[in-house]
């Protein structure tokens, strides 16, 4: 199998290093990569978020199947000019997509799914920000509705703060706050079957104990211990599979990743967010603990065979990534720093690139990151902060507290 994977992040580079792993694929090409996807995978030049020139790319190639990663080409309708070039494509269409390019139209395709989800308002002026801030109180949660990296969203207690931020979104989706800890599913799906990968968490603010902006997400971990059985079959009988199916009755059946961010409230399960493709940083850690070849999943997803597939197998123990960012990320990140210990297993690139003598530099706020894989949640922490402090990046930072709470058992759900 010739795949051609389209992006340049972490998310990416762990794609290829399963991918590479797969018997299956013969052949690998990352467009336009970082200095980490040119260990595993030929690099080419392409902008990403060119429809025409990644369907050139890819009949160029060959390509049995093409993996959209990032988000901005989906929503720009890089898939949908794959698939018009005869190319199997694991990412969903444009019209599909929406489902992250606007919350306010997953809002809407929940509420006709049944969805659970937080309430919420759509406000397009500063008296509606206003009223809706008002109906919900504290903490005040504002979301832009469009694309935002990961870092469109404020969740504060300072009214004044939500409302700036209210202010600098064309249009702002303002939600009721959901309680509970955080949960991060995957769901791989062809338009009619869902597959769920392992439950993972991350860390959005840049702080330890949670502080800080949210970023685009400082660490993760899988599995999740403290998970009661049976959530994930009943995130995709309650959210994933009716989300599915509506987009199809709607016309525009959704294929590749869905991203299905949750909160587990004393009510019940919510959704946060959905994504249109897989999550960095969770990327990493659930990859690394999949042991069913990913080729063949990706390739029967794009080709509508998912529900033939085998069940997916797992490694057993956990897996911890630990994000090294650059100093000033998520306002003003600094670039340019030569950043070393990044060519050894374990470190997964996001924001760099390798000059002509061989030094890797950052050229991103979210540089790499330290995966691992241990017997237990603790082992794995503790490999993979082993693993960070081998690394050196002029004044970089990374939190360290990824996964201590679970690995210390201190995470409780209420009955």
């Amino acid at each position: 199998m010739r795949v051609l994977v389209i992006g340049s992040g972490a998310r990416e580079h762990a794609l290829c290093l399963a991918l590479a792993a797969d018997p299956a694929v013969t052949f690998l090409v990352c467009a336009p990569g970082n200095a980490g996807t040119a260990a595993v995978a030929e690099q080419r030049r392409v902008d990403a978020t060119d429809p025409a020139a990644v369907a050139e790319l890819a009949r160029e190639l060959a390509a049995d199947l093409a993996v959209i990663g990032p988000e901005a080409p989906l929503v720009a309708g890089v898939a949908d000019a794959v698939r018009a070039a005869g190319i199997a494509c694991f990412g969903p269409s444009a019209a599909a997509a929406r489902l992250e390019g606007s919350k306010a139209f997953a809002k809407d395709v929940m509420a006709a799914a049944g969805v659970p989800t937080a309430r919420a308002y759509l406000c397009t002026s500063a008296d509606e920000a206003t009223k809706a801030l008002d109906e919900f109180g504290p903490p005040y949660v504002v979301k832009d509705d469009g694309l935002a990296a990961g870092k469109g969203v404020v969740v504060t207690a300072d009214r004044d703060e939500a409302i700036a931020h209210a202010a600098a979104c064309e249009r702002a989706v303002i939600e009721e706050y959901l309680d509970g800890p955080e949960v991060s599913l995957f769901c791989v799906t062809d338009g009619t079957a869902v597959v769920p990968l392992l439950a993972a968490q991350d860390f959005k603010r840049i702080g330890g104990g949670d502080t800080g902006p949210n970023t685009g997400g400082m660490g993760a971990y899988a599995p999740l211990p403290w998970l009661p059985p049976g959530v994930s079959d009943e995130v995709v009988r309650t959210v994933a599979q009716p989300t599915v199916d509506e987009m199809a009755r709607r016309g525009t059946p959704f294929t590749g990743l869905l991203y299905v961010g949750l909160a587990i409230t004393r009510a019940g399960l919510r959704v946060v967010e959905f994504n249109a493709r897989f999550g960095d940083p969770e990327t990493q850690v659930v990859l690394a603990l999949l042991d069913t070849p990913l080729g063949g999943l990706l390739a029967a997803a794009a080709d509508g065979t998912l529900a033939g597939h085998p069940p997916l197998r797992w490694r057993p123990g956990a897996a911890v990534t630990v994000v090294l960012a650059a100093p000033g990320y998520p306002g003003s990140p600094r670039t340019g720093d030569v950043l070393t210990g990044a060519d050894q297993p374990g470190i997964v690139h996001a924001g760099t690139h390798r000059r002509d003598d061989g030094a890797v530099v950052s050229a991103g706020g979210r540089v790499v990151s330290a995966t691992a894989v241990g017997d237990s949640l603790r082992d794995a922490r503790s490999r993979a902060y082993a693993l960070v402090a081998t690394l050196h990046l002029p004044d970089g930072q990374y939190r360290t507290d990824i996964a201590l709470r679970a690995a210390n058992d201190e995470i409780r759900l209420d009955p």
